[in-house]
């Protein structure tokens, strides 16, 4: 029975704590976008947003390149 005066304050103060730290998610917006980043996942996005877009992923393509790439490579098969 003693112990009781023990595991009372301690479920109490654990209580709080659950409480408090649930009322702080709660206003710092942790439960406002609940289906947002399961759809995030299954969209495939190029980019992110807020990024700006790197040229250095892309190599720089020239008029000569384009033209090397029209011209047909290897034998010509056709008789």
């Amino acid at each position: 029975m003693e112990v009781l005066y023990l595991l009372i304050p301690i479920a109490l103060i654990l209580v709080t704590v659950v409480v408090a730290v649930f009322c702080w998610a709660v206003r710092s917006g942790q439960f406002d976008d609940l289906s947002g980043p399961a759809h995030r996942i299954l969209m495939d996005e190029d980019e992110r947003p807020g990024e700006e877009h790197s040229h250095a992923d892309k190599p720089e393509r020239h008029a000569d390149d384009e033209s090397a790439a029209a011209a047909p490579q290897g034998r010509d098969l056709r008789r």
